[in-house]
């Protein structure tokens, strides 16, 4: 960019396939030289990113650009005239009005500015600023963790969930688990361990019961089929803040699933409501705390130890039954703090499998 030149109405174009710090920069330095900014994202078919997420999470980040999608699926070929005419038809319907500049970081940038009758503006072709590509990402996210944004972190975060009866050692198990990780160092250290919003929610129950009856105890708490949708809601949300700030990996202690079955422990019937909400999760495996080895301590908030086990054969049943991945954890802590890495680690291993965006001809 020279001299200070302001411009109109300016327009970024990309894949984001998926946006990077580089692509955030190009944007951010595009927005500070003109009145207004339209960004357009262009997906293939065969790529396994939708572009409704790509449009949305560049809505998120960017809020003072006009961010729109269109699904491209025309071969690249920078040197073929006819390539360019069917690419330029669909940039042109997804932005019909006049461009002034086109902000790229890549060679095609003069021709692309000169077929939309506007300038080009180069922006940091050497990767300088942010040494990262999509190539990149896709490639080991693991690597490029620090130039992601936090919708695009929570997209790719693999989430273990860790359930299991009461008083099996769940929440013992998804700390360990959070704690290993962050001994890893690195971007590691940054693991995050969801807590069970459950628990907080019988807590209050229990206070606003006591409040009324100071005597009250824990078998005087009454739960309604309307409580378990609140919690799991809320759980899903827990997972997602933590999920947008933690590491490539992130511990759950329970989730909207597990909530389903509390749900039948409770109320004797499946909740439709909470269950919709398990549905829309995110989660990659799943470790089941088996009762058996573990003793039943009652914390004031505790009185199933006779249902342990049809908690346990529950929990086994609609995990298969629903396709989740799963891990029964058996044996003294240590074993099952090794079994449930050993799970984690090869859940980690599988890498991302983005697909290859179409080739481009030379």
């Amino acid at each position: 960019m020279t001299g200070g030149t302001r411009y109109g109405h300016g327009l970024v174009l990309g894949k984001f396939y998926p946006p990077h710090a580089g692509h955030h920069h190009l944007v951010r330095t595009a927005r500070e030289q003109c009145e207004r900014l339209t960004v357009l994202v262009c997906a293939a078919s065969v790529e396994s990113v939708p572009l409704a997420d790509r449009v949305a999470w560049m809505r998120e980040i960017h809020p003072d650009a006009l961010v729109v999608g269109a699904v491209d699926d025309v071969p690249v070929d920078l040197h073929d005239p006819d390539v360019w005419d069917a690419h330029m038809k669909i940039f042109r319907a997804a932005v019909p009005e006049p461009v002034d500049a086109v902000f790229t970081s890549e060679p095609y940038g003069e021709e692309l500015g000169r077929r939309f009758g506007a300038a080009s503006v180069l922006v940091d072709p050497d990767r300088t600023r942010h040494p990262v590509s999509g190539t990149a990402v896709r490639a080991d996210p693991v690597a490029c963790w620090e130039y992601l944004e936090a919708p695009v972190r929570a997209a790719l975060t693999r989430r273990v969930v860790v359930l299991g009866a009461e008083s099996t050692g769940t929440t013992t198990m998804a700390l360990a688990l959070a704690d290993h990780y962050r001994r890893r160092g690195g971007v590691w250290a940054r693991t995050r361990c969801v807590p069970e919003y459950g628990r907080e929610y019988s807590e209050i129950k229990l206070a606003e019961l006591r409040a009324e009856r100071p005597g009250a105890g824990w078998s005087d708490v009454t739960f309604h089929s309307a409580d378990f949708p609140v919690i799991a809601l809320r759980q899903a949300e827990l997972e997602e803040e933590a999920a947008r700030d933690g590491s490539p990996v992130l511990f759950c202690d329970t989730d909207a699933f597990a909530t389903t079955i509390w749900h039948e422990r409770y109320m004797g019937t499946a909740s439709p409501g909470t269950g919709e909400i398990a549905a829309r999760g995110r989660q990659h495996l799943w470790l089941l705390t088996d009762h058996r080895g573990v003793d039943f301590e009652d914390d004031g908030l505790r009185d199933g130890e006779h249902l342990r086990p049809w908690m346990t054969a529950r929990f086994l049943t609609q995990l298969a039954h629903t396709g989740r991945r799963t891990v029964v954890l058996t044996g003294p802590h240590e074993e099952r703090l090794a079994t449930a890495v050993a799970a984690v680690d090869a859940l980690l291993a599988e890498g991302w499998h983005f697909t290859d965006p179409l080739p481009e001809r030379r």
